[in-house]
This record gives C-alpha cells, structure tokens and sequence, in this order.
C-alpha cells in the first residue's frame, strides 16, 4: 500500500506561510547610496498610512507655497484692509481662494505632467528672451520680498525682547543649513511644521470679539466703493494673495518630489487645501485687525510691528504676543521658500542642476544663489533707517505687474497638449484661470494707471 505524501515544495511554501510576520517589518537602518550625486536612502516598505494620516501625507508643496504667500508682506497688507475697511473687503479675499486655488493646481499640474519647472517650459516653448524677462524680474521681485521677511525675522525679534542683530543672522544660517545639509523630504516636513504657527491668527481674532453678523455681511455681499483706500487696498489685496514666486516654488517642488503623472491626484488636493487654509488665515487676520483697529477708529500701518502693538489695547498682551508669533513664523517661512524658488527658477532658465537633494558640488549655481540671497538680503534688512514700507510696497507693485505674464505663461502651457497630454486644462479651468488673469491685469492697470496721473497732479478717484 502507498502512502501519498504531500510534495517538498508544498511543504516549503506552506511552513513559510506560516513563519511570515503579521506586521511588515521595516528596515531600520537601511542603505544610503549616491547615484549621479543624488543622495537615495533605502529604509524598507512601510504600510501606506490610514484615517487622517493619508490625508495629511498628502499636504506638501501646495500647502507650503499657498501658505508662504502670508508673509510679513501679507500681514502687513491683510491688516491695514482690515484697520482701514473693517470686513468690507472679505467677499473679494472669498473670491481670490478660488483663483488661488485654480492657479496653483494648475502649476503642480504642469509639473506632474511634464517633470519640469515654469520657466525651464517657458525657455523651451518660447524662447531665452522670455525666460530672461521673466527671470531679471523674479530676481529683482523676490529679492525685494526677501529683505521685507527678514524686516518682519527683525520685527518679531524686537517684540519678544531680542537682538535683532543676532536673531536674524542666526535665522538666516539656520536655513541655509537645512537647506544645504538636509534632504528635500526633510525640508518640506520643516516647512509644513512651520506652518503651525499660523494658527495664532484665529486665536488673536477670536480673541478679539469681533461682531460676527458684521463678518459674515462683509464675507458674503460684496460691496464696492470710489474711495482711493478701498480701490487701493483692493489692488494690494490682489497682488499680495497671488504671487509669483508661490507658482514658481510649487511647480518646481512638485518635480523635485518626482510626482508621476498617474499620481497627480494627491496633488490636486494639496493645492486646493493651501489656498483654502492661506485665505482662511488672512481672513482672521483681517478679523482681528477690524475687531480692534478699526473699532477703534481706524490707523495707518507702517509695519505689521505696528499691528501687533496695536491689538494690545483691546486684546491685551497675550493677542500682541500671538500676532509677534505668526509674524515669525511667517517669515521664517517665506524666508525659505522665496530664495529656493529664485535658486530653482534661475536654474531651470538656464538649464543647470537643480535640487536639495544634490550635492552641492554638483549643483553648484543653485545652493550658490540660495546662499547668496540669503546673505545679502538679511545683511540689507539690518542696514538702520531702512524705508521698509516705501520698499514693500514698490515690490507688491512689482508682483503685481509680473504676476499677468506669469499667468498668461501658466494657461498657454497647461492648455498645450504636448505638454500635458491628458492634464491639459479642462473648461472650467480656462475659464476660472483666464478670468483671473483679466481681473489681476485690470486691477494692475488701474493701480500704475492711477499713480501715473498723481504724479502730473490729476485725481481720478473720488471720495465715496
């Protein structure tokens, strides 16, 4: 009689069936290889994160770029619309997280689909001398940006009773280094941690009891007046919500991450979630400017320094340290995302090696411009008697007139096919986006327009 066994390779299989582990193990230690002077470190498979874990691994170059746009500048221009206008201008910043939102998804959009920069697309499709347009005033632009984030490092230093003479140059190395010396997954968890400190905004705002119908009249029926302070903060609110150097940074970040296109989709919802929390922020500050500021009768705002000491009358000292908090965390923010975008996008111009990943010996034009703008704009921001505010305003002015060219870039790029295959622009991403770009180019003109005539003595808008 024969007894049947049960085949060796059966057995095998069936007795490491059941020695597998329940969990996956993970690598601890891992490998660290340099391939082509890109620094790749293998840790092991891990499990895709569950619940709200997903939906936070998906936040990344939207949320930094969107959230970089509320930097001492936007602070600033946020809280003199709200001293000034009390919630008038709400219904328009509601208006602008749309366009926001559009604009930006449209720029990680371009760079899941082509695995390129904005303006290394632009030096191909139309030519060096539009990308070397477009470059000089990026430059110029966002170096101007980078002295006032410094002013605002500066500001923040006075208010908590430090030297601003050691805190700035301490910010500034601090930034270079983690830059230089970290990896771009450790930059971007750095940049999202900062985030955090927005949410001093809210709390300062709801400290400040504002008259929430009077918020809601202001957020939901727009109103529209003659007088040159509402036309004119109208415009900065515009040009200090949508700019540039956000669109640049999340494009270029967006493909230094390597996002295929077949994984575009986490994308999507990164860049609508950092409009939508940017503007929630600026709302609050605008909030909390009108509860107390403007209550009181309203104020010129020199510096958003000015704006936390002028809470503290209504809000008390804790509200005045909140806003000092945001405020550093603004511009610590904006301080690192601006010289990356100016460092990505003058490579991308010029075709050289880009990247927080590289070594620097292999990039060496981008870690270089990264160090310099660093260097020289905190070394200008502690130059005393600095006109901070003359500056910061020359430079929105100058965001503003660049940002309609980038747009126009943006919406002839992602409706090209070559280019975007099948994340081309759908309908009512050409409609939200042009429409964007007729109201940002308007409110430009009416701006350079109306300055134009003051010099020569003609006042074309009247009181309301």
């Amino acid at each position: 009689m024969s007894v049947q066994t049960k085949p060796p390779q059966v057995a095998t299989a069936a007795t490491e069936l059941v020695q597998l582990p329940a969990r996956t193990r993970v690598l601890r230690h891992g490998l660290r290889m340099h391939i082509r002077g890109r620094t790749v470190h293998l840790r092991g498979l891990r499990r895709p994160p569950t619940g709200v874990w997903r939906w936070l691994a998906l936040l990344g170059p939207g949320l930094i770029a969107a959230t970089a746009g509320d930097d001492a500048g936007g602070v600033v221009t946020y809280t003199s619309v709200g001293a000034k206008l009390g919630y008038d201008l709400l219904w328009l910043l509601l208006v602008l997280t749309v366009s926001l939102g559009v604009v930006q998804e449209m720029c990680t959009r371009l760079g899941a689909a082509s695995g390129r920069g904005l303006l290394d697309l632009i030096r191909e499709r139309f030519g060096i001398g539009w990308a070397m347009l477009a470059i000089v005033v990026v430059l110029v632009a966002n170096g101007g940006v980078l002295v006032t984030e410094f002013a605002g490092i500066a500001a923040a230093a006075d208010l908590f009773g430090l030297h601003r003479y050691l805190v700035v140059p301490l910010c500034a190395a601090v930034l270079g280094y983690l830059v230089v010396a970290g990896s771009y997954r450790r930059v971007e968890k750095l940049f999202l941690a900062m985030a955090l400190v927005f949410f001093a905004y809210p709390v300062a705002a709801i400290v400040s009891h504002p008259d929430w119908g009077a918020v809601a009249r202001g957020a939901f029926r727009p109103t529209l007046r003659s007088d040159p302070d509402y036309l004119l903060l109208a415009v900065g609110l515009l040009g200090t919500t949508i700019t540039p150097y956000m669109q640049l940074f999340a494009q270029s970040s967006v493909v230094e991450r390597g996002v295929a296109r077949r994984h575009y989709g986490s994308e999507r919802i990164d860049a609508y979630s950092g409009a939508f929390f940017s503007n929630v922020i600026a709302a609050f500050i605008i909030i909390a400017a009108g509860a107390t500021i403007h209550r009181l009768g309203g104020a010129d705002i020199g510096t958003a320094a000015d704006a936390a000491q002028a809470l503290a009358p209504v809000a008390g000292a804790a509200a005045a340290t909140l806003f000092a908090i945001g405020l550093l965390g603004a511009s610590l923010l904006a301080a690192g995302v601006l010289p990356l975008a100016t460092a990505y996008s003058v490579s991308e111009a010029f075709g050289f090696r880009k990247g927080i990943n590289l070594d620097p010996r292999r990039a060496p034009v981008f870690f270089g411009l990264f160090g310099t703008l660093l260097v020289v704009t905190a070394a200008l921001a502690l130059i005393p008697g600095v006109p901070i505010v003359p500056l910061l305003v020359g430079v929105q002015v100058l965001n503003g007139v660049l940002l309609p060219i980038i747009l126009v870039f943006i919406l002839l790029l992602a409706n090209d096919r070559a280019i975007a295959g099948e994340l081309r622009n759908r309908l009512v991403d050409n409609v939200l986006g042009w429409g964007t770009a007729a109201l940002v180019t308007g409110a430009v003109a009416i701006l350079l327009g109306t300055q134009a005539l003051s010099l020569v003595g003609i006042t074309v808008l009247g009181g309301g």
